[in-house]
């Protein structure tokens, strides 16, 4: 395929060598835009990049699986590119697909799928094959790898960890999971099991972040009668996303030791700055996008989990936003009565077979629901995982929790950290299983540069090999 309008980095040629492959585990945004990377940064014809998705359908994972055309993108298209040196990228293809002529716009999720697979195939030659089924192992051999599946293996020199997000964790009542009851929907993504619930339905959906958004909308558009009651424990939904002139607020960054309240502190005294001049709060917040990293590394440990004690839905609430017109539609679900968001957390449910009985914080009145919702997020804590490939890795020593168990323990450059403490020659993670060392790393303009600086190492790993003696 002959690449005719998308720029691509600067290349680095190599002599022929034998085949230096690489396996992508996971075919979501953080899977494709690596390969992406691989291909376009890279043009050696001794390179092979496997994607192994268990759909076979690249480019949608969990963020962009939707079908909804009314789940949209929490981030304008101008800053949605595939790739951080191209920043019009996303804006020229939606304009060019006649989707929108805006780059203030969000799209919705599906279409960004699209995008990401129209930007794959521009790049795809006969070095990329997409392999369906779900990868149950890698094991190492001999300084390579062998990916297993459950009938076929292949063997790989680099492997790249791009699963993206977990299935939520389960929800748990006095120590005990829900039952796998009719009334009980522990994934929130399955939008079939949503659209046949009764027209008329009671539904709790345990969580306010973006996921439980996306849920309501599909529940109570697609539902006049229905009934909505969101769950969690301070009962606080994500701000909206407003017109705004400035995309980020200039601050210098703290020094000196750093502690969660200290960094709180700065945040609030920068939001009160930039009010004396009639800038909004979410200019500051979008200000420390690119040092968050470096800060979230500067605390201690014992700062990071006081910081998830205490400030993080706070940051959550504003670093996540919803777009214009879905803030919109959930204030105007919550003005007809049909949409309730409380907090408290969930006190007890009652199964009473085909529905439930569910207790909220302190309201003494039961809530008869047809459904509950699992919306509290995806699970990062690998040791709970009942992810075969965690497992297998996890038993196999090439995985370790990072310390809050947000995730997988790795290096600055992705590489993994494996149960010795040493780097995993060749084992490499993007996306949101870095989230532990890293803190943002479930966002498109993060996942991008990660892909890019994984895909660095892989091609410096492979061009070490071909230089090596035979």
């Amino acid at each position: 395929m002959v690449v005719t309008h998308l720029p691509t980095p600067a290349a680095t040629a190599y002599a022929p060598a034998p085949h230096h492959r690489v396996a992508v585990i996971g075919g979501g945004a953080s899977g494709v835009l690596t390969a992406i990377n691989l291909l376009g940064r890279s043009t050696d014809p001794g390179l092979r990049v496997e994607i192994h998705e268990a759909s076979g359908i690249v480019g949608r994972g969990v963020a962009y699986g939707t079908n909804d055309p009314r789940h949209l993108l929490n981030v304008r298209s101008r800053h949605m590119s595939a790739f951080p040196d191209i920043p019009s990228d996303l804006i020229e293809w939606a304009r060019r697909t006649g989707r929108s002529e805006d780059p203030q716009a969000f799209l919705p999720r599906l279409d960004f799928a699209t995008y990401l697979q129209d930007r794959l195939s521009q790049v795809a030659d006969h070095r990329l094959t997409i392999c369906a089924g779900r990868v149950d192992d890698v094991v190492p051999v001999g300084g390579r790898f062998e990916i297993r599946t459950n009938d076929v293996s292949s063997p790989a020199d680099s492997v790249v960890l791009a699963y993206g997000n977990q299935p939520p964790r389960p929800l748990v009542l006095d120590g005990d999971e829900l039952p796998a009851a009719p009334w009980h929907l522990g994934n929130p993504w399955d939008l079939g099991a949503l659209r046949v619930l009764p027209a008329d339905a009671t539904i709790v959906v345990v969580g306010t972040g973006l996921t439980a958004v996306d849920t309501v909308i599909t529940l109570l558009e697609e539902g006049p009668q229905r009934r909505v009651v969101m769950v969690s424990r301070q009962g606080r939904l994500p701000k909206a996303h407003v017109a705004q002139l400035s995309t980020a607020w200039v601050q210098p960054v703290p020094e000196g030791l750093l502690t969660a309240d200290l960094l709180a502190e700065h945040v609030r005294e920068q939001i009160g700055a930039a009010a004396a001049q009639d800038v909004g709060w979410r200019a500051v917040v979008d200000g420390l996008r690119a040092a968050t990293p470096s800060l979230w590394k500067r605390l201690p440990l014992a700062e990071r989990r006081r910081f998830l004690d205490v400030h993080a839905r706070e940051w959550e609430v504003r670093r996540h936003r919803m777009a214009p017109e879905v803030a919109a539609r959930i204030r105007a679900f919550e003005d007809d009565g049909r949409l309730s968001v409380l907090p408290g957390g969930i006190a007890s449910i009652a199964d009473r077979g085909l529905h439930c009985q569910v207790l909220v914080g302190d309201v003494p009145t039961p809530i008869t629901a047809q459904a509950v919702v699992n919306c509290t997020g995806p699970a990062t804590d690998i040791t709970r995982s009942a992810d075969p490939l965690l497992l297998a890795l996890r038993e196999r020593g090439l995985v370790t929790p990072d310390p809050l168990r947000l995730g997988i323990d790795t290096l600055d450059g992705g590489e993994l950290v494996g149960e010795d403490g040493r780097a995993v020659p060749g084992l490499f993670a993007v996306g949101p299983p870095r989230k532990g060392t890293l803190w943002e790393s479930t966002a498109i303009p993060e996942i991008r540069a990660q892909a890019a600086a994984v895909a660095d190492g892989v091609i410096a790993r492979a061009s070490i090999g071909a230089a090596a003696p035979a």
